[in-house]
């Protein structure tokens, strides 16, 4: 939760710029009330823009909420949904973030649908199981084929604001694994499905992330407040 009409301005008219002369798919999702903001600056440029989340509801008396159809007035192409901090401070259980996906795909969104394990998890040596439970939510809600119009990100949640990373090596091994639960219902799907790292990606640590073999880019967080440091990201990919 960041952000300023004042800030928005100078770092999304940053980012457009930069981006110009990127080969990289580059889009900013930004919080509701910035929506208008980010069509108006980003409109005519090569970076797409969407929502830090999506109601699971199409319409009705949903006070607080914001249906997929009305982040698609403001011109969105993405949704996130199942961000590790919705699951763990909202309540956004795998059923929701599944219902959340589908709503998104009917809008002719783009859901970026997350996964991820706490370090509890991780210490316990559950990663696969927390992360294929996740993931199969989703396949079972909307069809293995309906996950081509999709992005999924892998973000350990141990591994967001904490400075902690986990090693290139780790979150291969963890989209490999998605990559493969994926080929299991469909090679061809698996095969073009784009895998992003979430979990403290910086200029200097994103070239070897994303030289993983089933590491597809980055979703970023803090980084992405400042303009050079998110085209650098941007470019390393």
């Amino acid at each position: 939760m960041h952000g300023s009409l004042a800030d928005n301005l100078s770092l999304l008219t940053a980012v457009k710029a930069g981006a110009a002369a990127l080969k990289a798919q580059v889009a900013v999702c930004v919080p509701y009330p910035y929506l208008a903001q980010a069509q108006s600056v980003l409109g005519g440029g090569n970076v797409a823009w969407g929502a830090q989340d999506v109601s699971e509801h199409s319409h009705g008396a949903y006070t607080g909420e914001v249906s997929a159809a009305m982040l698609g007035d403001f011109g969105c192409r993405y949704a996130i949904v199942g961000h590790s901090e919705r699951r763990s401070y909202y309540g956004d259980t795998d059923a929701v973030v599944a219902a959340k996906t589908e709503a998104a795909l009917k809008a002719n969104l783009i859901p970026i649908v997350c996964v991820g394990e706490t370090l509890a998890e991780r210490e316990a040596g559950i990663t696969g199981e927390v992360v294929t439970r996740q993931l199969d939510a989703v396949i079972a809600r909307i069809g293995v084929d309906a996950l081509a119009k999709c992005v999924v990100a892998y973000e350990p949640v141990w591994a967001i604001g904490t400075g902690k990373t986990a090693s290139a090596a780790q979150a291969q091994e963890v989209h490999a694994l998605l990559r493969a639960r994926v080929a299991k219902d469909s090679a061809p799907v698996a095969a073009g499905l784009q895998i992003l790292y979430g979990g403290s990606v910086k200029p200097g640590n994103a070239k070897e992330l994303f030289g993983q073999p089933d590491i597809d880019g980055g979703l970023i967080g803090g980084a992405a407040l400042v303009a050079a440091d998110f085209l650098a990201i941007c470019a390393a990919g």
